[in-house]
């Protein structure tokens, strides 16, 4: 191994990042989604729609992200 590789950490996400964000992308974005596509259409708000579709975009990003870190920690894990 190198000194670079030395330095960079096993995961990609430390624990305490990991764990906000995924409260953020399975919870919180969703939700939020969800209540500003009702509470928006009811209302009648204009940008709804692009209001949901930014959120949905970004509750799939953190998920994305989680997900990667998962799965770098799991190989970690295996050697």
């Amino acid at each position: 191994m190198t000194a670079d590789s030395d330095a960079t950490p096993s995961w990609l996400i430390p624990d305490k990042v990991y764990d906000v964000l995924k409260w953020v992308g399975l919870i919180a974005l969703p939700a939020s989604a969800v209540c500003v596509q009702t509470i928006g259409t009811a209302a009648g708000w204009t940008g709804t729609d692009l209001t949901v579709t930014i959120l949905t975009a970004l509750g799939t990003l953190v998920g994305a992200l989680i997900g990667a870190s998962a799965i770098k920690a799991r190989q970690v894990t295996q050697e």
